[in-house]
């Protein structure tokens, strides 16, 4: 006579599985969005913007070609730091908009000061965003060339450049100590030559 195999009883498997389901449904968070909680300023009469005098913008384009037009001139990459340099530091304002730091030509037909001087990059759809960047950078280095200048002439005890200086700072490993002695330091660097560079919104050429 065959002998049968005892079978095993699964009839409270379901129960156990209903079960489960239903304790991971009450112990399981779901996460939702929240908002930030915010409220907005009140609204305010709209001032005029302030006019601003043409000389004191130094407009550089990159069209789709990925040509440099300075002042609506050909130029060259390696050409266009030194262009921003002459143009920030230039001083040619008078009275109370003359710059006595400044070591520029003083061209009145230039910038009158490093605070009134905005430099505006624009370029086209179809530019290469390398190159972009690449120009980016060199106006940007402009601006860190004056504060090395002007922070080691002000500052030589300490025996770095505003960007070394700029990069301790920022560096989390540096000393609450420290850090408290370079801040007044870098804000009056910041202060002579504010870097006031304004991109504009690319645009689309046939």
């Amino acid at each position: 006579m065959a002998r049968k195999s005892p079978e095993v009883n699964a009839g409270s498997m379901a129960d156990i599985a209903f079960l489960l389901l239903i304790f991971f449904l009450v112990t399981t968070t779901i996460e939702t969005d929240s908002g930030i909680n915010r409220k907005l300023p009140p609204m305010e009469e709209l001032i005029d913007p302030p006019i601003i005098k043409e000389r004191n913008i130094f407009t550089v384009v990159v069209n789709k070609n990925n040509d440099i037009l300075v002042e609506e001139k050909p130029m060259q990459l390696s050409d266009v730091r030194q262009a921003a340099v002459d143009f920030l530091d230039n001083g040619g304002g008078v009275g109370e908009e003359a710059c006595d730091y400044c070591k520029g030509s003083k061209d009145p037909s230039s910038s009158d000061n490093p605070d009134k001087a905005i430099i505006s990059l624009k370029n086209d759809r179809e530019t290469d965003y390398k190159v972009y960047i690449s120009v980016q950078n060199e106006l940007v280095a402009a601006y860190n060339q004056l504060r090395d200048r002007e922070f080691t002439s002000l500052y030589p005890d300490q025996r770095m450049t505003y960007v070394e200086a700029d990069k301790m700072y920022t560096d989390p490993r540096t000393s609450i100590k420290v850090k408290a002695s370079l801040k007044p330091k870098l804000d009056v660097l910041k202060k002579m030559y504010p870097q006031k560079l304004s991109e504009a919104e690319p645009s689309k050429t046939n």
